[in-house]
């Protein structure tokens, strides 16, 4: 082709281009970027930075069913192919990800992010790009976005659960304490009321800077009040520093009845078995749980990335997120988000963790939660469950 004739190609094949984005080409289903062989679906999680140690974690889990459900023969006859980018505890990394994700790889959608920061951070992104977020960690509730699924526990599951549980078993007065941010000071705005409704009260509210290691003053105040139940909403890090200094101080977990909504396996292993044995959690997962699906996870998780690993909630609901996007494309006949969402509602997913469903107007999911106690070998012994699933309730009446 002469240089002449190679100009008024480019040319013209720009002026398509043009005319294609003018059109509403650009604006074609997520679908048609789906290969032959192939559709891809974005893992956005912190690999680096200071939330890594507990978001890293979920990309394994997420991987893993990827991998059976390519084994299985895919979705829609296509294999999934993984799109994994990091989000490096930084909420505007996130977002540009996020942006690269739809825009330059066409991802059908994107299972991720770890913190509301960075969930948020991705909202404006999603609303442009026409795009699908899974969100798979419990949080504080307080938000429903039409690109958003949320199929872990919002506040009200866990907590109201959780004081109700111990008002009855364990005594009427409380102490909280949490990290000097939104979740914990959401949690304990939703179990105030609750508290109270059991006839019960609050005698102590602290909270600690996240990343606080110092925590001997809030300890003095706890001993002072001498509560029969400590809720917790201490986060990361701050939790090993948190629940040695309770165990120096006497209020170790055969002392003192102290149960947490963020403390799971995974947080286990970085304060220490000794550390936190005999202190509860509430969860709507445990690794311990005894059913069929979940002792085929647990294996298939251990086989793939080692014996010596552990699961905690995220991981598990992470590897839920990927069958629920799965289900939903199925049902839709699609891969465009727009169709998935409509089709999502009222999904049923037979998870690790028991039967959960997708609400069928606010895209969080009905689930069972359990409070579970912490052995000496890091693993949790089940001591209550709902008896039924549990609406989700992510603006509660405070």
């Amino acid at each position: 082709m002469s240089a002449y004739n190679r100009r008024r190609f480019l040319q013209h094949s720009g002026s398509m281009v043009l005319l294609g984005a003018t059109s509403g080409m650009a604006a074609l289903p997520r679908a048609a970027f789906a290969q032959d062989a192939t559709v891809k679906l974005g893992l956005l999680h912190s690999l680096s930075g200071t939330i890594a140690i507990a978001e890293a974690s979920l990309v394994d889990a997420e991987k893993l069913a990827i991998e059976e459900i390519n084994a299985a023969g895919g979705v829609m006859g296509r294999k999934i192919e993984p799109v994994v980018e990091d989000g490096a505890s930084e909420n505007a990394v996130f977002a540009e990800k996020a942006r690269k994700l739809l825009d330059r790889d066409k991802v059908a959608a994107i299972v991720g992010c770890y913190t509301s920061a960075s969930r948020k951070a991705l909202l404006p992104v999603l609303a442009r790009s026409k795009g699908l977020l899974y969100y798979p960690t419990y949080y504080e509730g307080q938000e429903q976005d039409a690109r958003v699924f949320y199929p872990s526990q919002e506040a009200t599951q866990s907590v109201i659960a959780a004081v109700e549980w111990m008002a009855r078993e364990k005594g009427k007065t409380f102490f909280l304490v949490g990290s000097d941010y939104i979740y914990p000071r959401t949690c304990n705005k939703i179990a105030k009321p609750a508290i109270a409704h059991m006839g019960a009260k609050v005698v102590g509210e602290e909270y600690a800077p996240l990343g606080h290691t110092e925590f001997s003053s809030i300890i003095n105040k706890i001993k002072a009040a001498k509560p029969e139940c400590i809720y917790s909403t201490v986060v990361g890090g701050s939790n090993v520093a948190f629940y040695k200094q309770l165990r120096a101080a006497g209020l170790d977990g055969t002392r003192v009845v102290l149960l947490s909504t963020v403390v799971s396996e995974n947080e286990i292993e970085g304060i220490g078995k000794d550390n936190a044995a005999g202190y509860y959690a509430c969860m709507g997962y445990f690794q311990s749980l005894k059913n069929p699906a979940n002792e085929k996870f647990v294996k298939a998780f251990k086989a793939k990335y080692g014996q010596d690993r552990v699961i905690g909630d995220p991981m598990e609901v992470a590897y839920n997120s990927v069958y629920l996007w799965k289900l939903g494309v199925e049902k839709a006949g699609s891969f465009d988000p727009d169709k998935v969402i409509a089709a999502s509602a009222g999904l049923t997913l037979e998870a690790p963790e028991g039967t959960v469903r997708v609400h069928e107007k606010n895209h969080h999911v009905w689930k069972k939660v359990r409070v579970g106690r912490a052995r000496p070998d890091g693993q949790f012994d089940v001591v209550w469950e709902s008896a039924d699933l549990i609406e989700p309730n992510p603006f509660p009446k405070l």
